[in-house]
């Protein structure tokens, strides 16, 4: 179903993936609209367990292109580094292909809690009052991951 690394020399394994999608800052979300057209998104996340979480607005392209089709792949690049005398690249990217779907009462309150946990971890109580408060305002969403490769280009 899913194509094989052209270059598996550089594959990272199955840990050292899910290592790089714990620690990366952002990712870009790929999604197909409903007017066909590709649609990346730049958006915070948080991983845990085999789910990739993320929130945004109660409606816009994101949610109609998920309404619209569930598959879905995410990106991120982790780290890389600019070898201009060689004109090359180091980094590590990971693709993550899987479904995406809404998530609501305590499976959506456990995915803002991952996000609080990344990205607010020193402010939990501060931070778990701000969900309470507006969490009724966002739309929490998990993609299931399928299939995942990493790549390490060095």
């Amino acid at each position: 179903m899913f194509n094989k690394m052209r270059r598996e020399e550089k594959m990272m394994t199955k840990e050292e993936a899910e290592k790089n999608l714990k620690e990366a800052d952002y990712g870009i979300l790929a999604l197909l609209q409903d007017n066909g057209y590709p649609y990346g998104v730049p958006l915070n996340f948080a991983y845990a367990d085999g789910v990739i979480y993320f929130h945004g607005a109660k409606e816009g392209t994101k949610n109609r292109s998920i309404d619209a089709n569930s598959k879905t792949s995410f990106t991120i690049v982790n780290y890389y580094n600019i070898l201009g005398n060689k004109f090359d690249t180091e980094y590590d990217s990971v693709i993550a292909f899987g479904k995406c779907s809404e998530i609501f009462d305590e499976e959506k309150l456990e995915g803002l809690k991952e996000m609080l946990k990344k990205y607010s971890n020193e402010f939990m109580e501060s931070g778990m009052k701000y969900i309470k408060a507006s969490g009724d305002k966002t739309s929490v969403f998990k993609l299931e991951i399928e299939h995942i490769t990493g790549k390490i280009g060095r």
